[in-house]
């Protein structure tokens, strides 16, 4: 058995809806927006499909950054004397690798922002994450970096 403890803390985006789910989101609103906007040119206001088309496009490009961001997230691990941070943003992989005896957690009062930082190197954490989430976490990490308790336990958080 391993005498090394491991922590692992996930932060992901809130999505309330599937991939699936927001194309038919989507789609239905597109649908019904251009739907109208027809109906009105056949009764002679042609001027408000190219408002509905505009409308349209720039409803698909939030829906297009909404979905090129769904799957980002943040994984921070503490196993042994080495803290690695693994961030997943549009496809893009990034991992940083601190001494865990080294490494000091910044966070601001408000929790408006949180850090860890090492031998002049600082990496945000938690971009995902409420404030007060921000600072339930910086306490979590505070005392996993500096603390030896459990052991022999796996411990895993997602916020």
């Amino acid at each position: 058995m391993s005498t090394e403890s491991e922590y692992a803390l996930a932060a992901r985006r809130n999505n309330s809806l599937t991939s699936f789910d927001r194309f038919f989101a989507f789609g239905l609103i597109a649908l019904v927006s251009l739907g109208i906007a027809t109906a009105f040119a056949c009764l002679g206001a042609w001027m408000i499909l190219p408002f509905a088309g505009i409308e349209v496009l720039v409803l698909y490009c939030a829906w297009r950054w909404i979905e090129r961001h769904a799957h980002d997230y943040e994984l921070l691990t503490i196993k042994g004397d080495c803290v690695e941070i693994e961030v997943a943003q549009v496809g893009r992989l990034e991992r940083f690798e601190f001494n865990r005896w080294w490494t000091q957690v910044v966070c601001a009062r408000d929790g408006g922002s949180l850090a860890l930082r090492s031998h002049g190197r600082e990496v945000e954490f938690g971009r995902h994450l409420t404030n007060e989430q921000r600072l339930f976490a910086a306490g979590a990490l505070r005392r996993r970096l500096r603390g030896s308790q459990d052991r022999h336990r796996v411990v895993a958080e997602t916020i």
